[in-house]
């Protein structure tokens, strides 16, 4: 300790992030025992099936986890002890890495290194320079164990159940060989994710139609015949368990077009990229189509919108998409999300909707708009403002979409945090998430801001943990106890 300064609180703790006495309570009480539901991930079912162990902390830590490779990319790291060492030499890339995290302070990554390192090796020593042999060989040593495969990880982290997400020409291979394992400690669903099919303003569409079409055994030559194609890989993804969809749209689309301009503009995407005003239409209508079959299934829609994806051409040439050269978009048009809404409705074919933005200023008109289509729903908060996204994930922005969430709708009926994460280290981000909810409504407590009722209170944390989950996408899994709300 230095000289003339008090004594500090000691780094993660038991209360860590938690502020107040009732927060303490809230989260040790009601939410951190509490299982996980990630509805939403891009792991590989693969690794779960066949329980993937893991070579080295690298492989599973930076592997594929674009967040990282940023920050390293950020802190003056060369790209060839990022992406280019993760099979050469992973050790130098670990040790780019604890180079990288001292000076990541105020950074989530910095949060969920250390939990990572906490919950699944037991290590809390720094990690810096000095000391990322030793932390290295030991996570190595760790991982060598037989409870230490992918299943193993799963288990420790108490998840039961996990959404992948799955394009539609998969064939969920992977997900049959799960269902059918009665040895697999978590139920695997797919989730349909149809955004090759829907980007006819983007290179590629013509040589996935191709794909898609081989899948389903006939020539894809129209509107309609796509439109037919989507609604039976659906239903065989629904033979599966799925029970959501999720789109990846650049922003809000709304262009109402004949099926005479969708067609020609199909047979012109089958070519190359068409422009954004077509594009826009051609979206419009896939989303009304897909709407229609996910309504009668029961479905959650999830739409993620205000990405500005690839930025870097020339590391996009280089690395391929999802590799850490994406950022927040501007100039939402919330005005066409909201005709595209309305339209579903007004044609009975409304689904469950989650509304993402990356962009956090989009959080009250999002907020706004979802309560303006609850009249006569079948599940309180039907659509509602999706969990901080990406470059949100952190906890101010975690504090903001929850606080953005209680101000303009009802929190009770949240449905709580995701991991949207390529490891299966990541399920720390909930314990993140529930300790920022949990020092949020303790803290209204605190300050008499609200009803001192714990028992409400806790079940509301128990709810917005896993609950709510559950009953909003219909998995069936058994309830945690606790008031419920919805």
């Amino acid at each position: 300790m230095l000289k003339g300064v008090s004594a500090l609180k000691p780094f993660l703790s038991e209360e860590f992030l938690l502020t107040s006495d009732y927060a303490k309570c809230l989260y040790h009480e009601y939410a951190e025992q509490m299982p996980i539901i990630d509805y939403h991930c891009h792991i590989d079912p693969r690794e779960i099936y066949e329980d993937h162990h893991y070579q080295n902390i690298t492989e599973v830590w930076l592997g594929g986890d674009h967040y990282k490779w940023r920050a390293m990319r950020s802190a003056g790291i060369p790209e060839k002890d990022i992406t280019g060492g993760l099979r050469e030499n992973p050790y130098r890339v670990f040790e780019a890495w604890a180079n990288t995290l001292p000076r990541a302070i105020g950074n989530p990554l910095y949060h969920w290194t250390y939990l990572e390192l906490k919950r699944y090796f037991g290590v809390t020593e720094p990690l810096n320079a000095k000391i990322c042999r030793k932390i290295y060989d030991h996570c190595n040593e760790v991982l060598s164990h037989p409870d230490m495969g992918v299943r193993g990880i799963i288990q420790k982290s108490k998840v039961q159940l996990i959404c992948t997400t799955d394009d539609p020409v998969d064939s969920l291979e992977w997900h049959e060989k799960i269902a059918a394992d009665p040895t697999c400690p978590v139920k695997v669903l797919p989730a349909f994710r149809p955004d090759k099919a829907m980007n006819v303003d983007k290179p590629g569409f013509g040589a996935y139609i191709q794909k898609l079409s081989t899948v389903v055994g006939y020539s894809i030559d129209s509107f309609a015949k796509l439109c037919r194609a989507l609604s039976e890989r659906i239903a065989y993804f629904a033979l599966h368990g799925c029970r959501a969809s999720d789109h990846g749209l650049d922003y809000c689309v709304y262009e109402e077009a004949a099926e005479s301009e969708l067609n020609e503009i199909f047979i012109r995407a089958l070519q190359g990229p068409v422009c954004t005003v077509d594009g826009d239409r051609f979206k419009t209508a896939i989303l009304l189509a897909l709407s229609e079959e996910y309504s009668k299934r029961n479905w959650v829609m999830q739409l993620h919108v205000s990405c500005l994806r690839n930025n870097s051409s020339r590391m996009f040439a280089k690395l391929g998409a999802d590799a850490g050269y994406d950022s927040v978009a501007t100039g939402n048009s919330v005005k066409k999300l909201s005709l595209l809404l309305d339209t579903m409705e007004s044609r009975g074919m409304l689904p469950r909707t989650i509304l993402y933005s990356l962009n956090q200023h989009d959080n009250e008109a999002f907020a706004s708009l979802a309560g303006c289509f609850q009249t006569d729903s079948d599940v309180p908060s039907r659509i509602q403002l999706g969990a901080a996204w990406w470059f949100n994930d952190h906890y101010l922005g975690m504090r903001k979409q929850l606080t953005d969430y209680a101000n303009i709708g009802v929190l009770g009926s949240f449905i709580g945090m995701l991991t949207d994460s390529r490891s299966f280290l990541s399920y720390t981000r909930h314990e993140y998430f529930r300790r920022i909810l949990c020092d949020l409504i303790g803290g209204w407590a605190d300050r008499g801001e609200i009803q001192d009722d714990m028992e409400t209170l806790g079940g509301i944390v128990r709810d917005i943990s896993f609950n709510n989950t559950n009953r909003y996408f219909g998995f069936g899994l058994e309830e945690q106890h606790g008031t419920a709300l919805l």
